[in-house]
């Protein structure tokens, strides 16, 4: 069953959320995403959450990954400063597998920029921004209805591979407000919850990635981010460091199928492809429509999974393709991402960005696709 309302996509996160379990929000009101804080604080104690505002946005992201190793599905929200603040833990989430959210609703940088404007700006951070080797998985939705949707897949993902997920919105969707559908009847993978002590929290069995007893609520193990063996302790054993590394390395990369999400936009017959995420993707479908209206053959890819990569699919596009033109909210980012990719390819890549603050039109992508005609 579904109920159709006028939502803001900051305000379809929280009951995406909330939907998903969502039980504990910590934060610290900074802008472009302060509504997600402002709603979690009025409908979080209506289910039976709390609401925590912390002195800082690292302080906050320890307070998530706190109630999450207790069993409590957890989630913070930022913008581009607080998002930097929030690195080390979410290293540090990383190598303990705790599951938890991180939404960056991204806004105009360096330091602290425009914060009412528009920008993907953070695409490379969400992917290197803390420091060691690391899993990552991130998100990013063009629609309020879709912030609704992944909002709940980045809970699911997080709890089925016990890694911190990054919801990476934009400005652009963060604060739109638009006619949404938000359906009951979505799946919800939830946290199982455990009664005996399990020594070994972090053991796998031969042949598997993700650890079976841990993080369950009331079992008691240890934690600590340094390199542990399966009793959750430190260890300085090079064997069981590497294993532990690789382990947590390929729970990401060894099901990248079942990570990725990607849309097609008219890329059948399609001779150029214009490949964005996020809010961008709306300006550039309205651009395809008019570009097909003048005869020419252009479609979109739009990587709704950010990280990983759609490598697979985007190197097939390049095989398909004469151009491919990467359009996102920066000074060029993910458009280094997609040359690595189709770099053996016989197709040539492009790229249009804004950094000024305001919004990529419609018409700026077709005069840039009649440009490299």
């Amino acid at each position: 069953m579904s109920k159709k309302v006028l939502m803001q996509g900051n305000a379809a996160c929280v009951h995406g959320a909330i939907k998903a379990g969502m039980r504990f929000f910590a934060g610290y009101p900074i802008t472009p995403s302060t509504e997600i804080a402002e709603m979690s604080s009025l409908l979080l104690p209506k289910v039976g959450g709390h609401f925590i505002q912390m002195e800082d946005e690292l302080a906050s992201s320890a307070a998530i990954i706190g109630a999450s190793s207790v069993g409590i599905k957890s989630m913070t929200a930022t913008s581009g400063p607080g998002f930097s603040l929030k690195q080390e833990n979410i290293g540090y989430a990383c190598m303990t597998e705790i599951p938890c959210v991180f939404v960056n609703v991204q806004r105009s940088g360096p330091s602290t920029g425009l914060p009412t404007s528009p920008s993907q700006a953070d695409v490379m951070q969400a992917r290197w921004g803390t420091h060691g080797d690391h899993p990552v998985i991130a998100i990013s939705p063009s629609s309020v209805t879709e912030v609704y949707n992944l909002t709940i897949r980045a809970f699911n993902l997080s709890e089925k591979y016990k890694t911190p997920v990054i919801l990476l919105m934009d400005e652009i969707v963060g604060h739109l407000r638009e006619g949404v559908e938000l359906d009951d009847n979505v799946e919800i993978i939830e946290r199982n919850k455990g009664t005996k002590i399990n020594k070994n929290g972090y053991e796998v069995s031969q042949g598997e990635l993700i650890p079976k007893n841990h993080l369950q609520g009331n079992v008691k193990y240890n934690i600590t981010g340094l390199s542990h063996g399966f009793d959750g302790f430190p260890t300085n054993n090079n064997k069981v460091a590497k294993e532990l590394h690789e382990r947590l390395m390929k729970k990401i990369t060894e099901n990248v199928s079942d990570i990725v999400q990607y849309q097609e936009y008219k890329l059948e017959d399609a001779d150029t492809a214009i490949l964005c995420y996020g809010g961008t993707a709306r300006s550039v479908m309205s651009a395809i429509d008019l570009l097909r209206n003048d005869g020419y053959k252009v479609g979109m890819f739009r990587a709704i999974t950010v990280w990983p990569s759609a490598e697979k699919e985007i190197k097939a596009l390049g095989d398909k393709v004469k151009r491919i033109l990467v359009v996102e909210h920066n000074y060029g980012q993910y458009v280094l991402e997609v040359e690595r990719i189709v770099k053996n390819n016989n197709c040539k890549v492009d790229f249009l960005g804004k950094i000024d603050g305001t919004v990529i039109t419609p018409d700026e992508i077709v005069n840039k696709v009649k440009e490299v005609k």
